[in-house]
């Protein structure tokens, strides 16, 4: 029970980060340019990435279980570690925090300095950048989605918690008719990384044929591990002098 919600809750989380930054680029697109092309091309790589998973997720069914979890867990430990690197520099002071305002208002200038579309056609500068956001992050969901769902054989819990994050998202960024500038995606993100770096780690070791104590629920324990490393980390960079860039951090 405790790995089916920490795999929910870590597909939900990263898949609400990567949807924040994807939902910034589409709004500042759309309320520049229009929605036409823009929602056209958030269409066209919702399509692509239902295909991707609807024709990777079965495929890896086929794949003997513990070279699958070895592959998958190196891939996820891998994937984690940078995203947990990013969040301990951000933390400790090291690298500028992701601003979704500054972010949002640097997407309109740029789509308000492109050229213009023509008056009936599509606006192909709209449709590119939109199609362009939404497919690169959502890669990274969909290979979340599909890592946690394949090691573990629950691949619709899995996607569940993506489209439920993405829904959430969305929702939000209607109400609001703005960027989620408040959300905090800096500190969600330390906490998608030690999830990433946590499953990721299990899951290579097991399949390198490793026996956990307490079987899954080694998982909290793993989890608390690099959290309180990360934790240590944080507070050693914070007692150094920092050297910062004004601009803020993309990803």
């Amino acid at each position: 029970m405790s790995s089916n919600v920490l795999l929910f809750l870590g597909a939900f989380l990263a898949s609400a980060v990567e949807a924040v930054e994807a939902l910034t680029v589409v709004l500042a697109v759309g309320v520049t340019r229009g929605w036409r092309s823009t929602l056209a091309g958030v269409g066209a790589a919702s399509v692509v990435l239902i295909a991707i998973v609807a024709a990777l997720g079965p495929a890896l069914n086929h794949i003997p279980i513990s070279t699958l979890r070895f592959v998958v867990g190196a891939l996820l430990l891998a994937f984690g570690l940078q995203w947990l690197r990013k969040a301990v520099l951000r933390a400790g002071g090291f690298k500028p925090l992701h601003d979704e305002a500054a972010a949002f208002a640097r997407e309109r200038e740029q789509a308000g300095a492109a050229a213009p579309a023509a008056a009936k056609g599509m606006d192909w500068y709209s449709f590119t950048v939109a199609f362009k956001s939404v497919l690169l992050e959502g890669l990274e969901v969909a290979f979340i989605v599909i890592g946690f769902g394949s090691a573990q054989g629950k691949l619709g819990l899995a996607a569940g918690a993506a489209a439920a994050a993405v829904v959430v998202v969305v929702a939000v960024g209607i109400a609001v008719r703005g960027p989620l500038a408040r959300v905090p995606e800096n500190s969600l993100k330390f906490v998608v990384g030690v999830l990433l770096t946590s499953f990721g780690t299990f899951w290579s070791a097991e399949g390198a044929g490793v026996t956990w104590p307490g079987s899954d629920l080694a998982i909290l324990g793993v989890a608390a591990f690099i959290a309180l490393i990360s934790l240590a980390l944080v507070r050693v960079l914070r007692r150094r002098p920092p050297a910062l860039e004004p601009a803020a951090a993309r990803t």
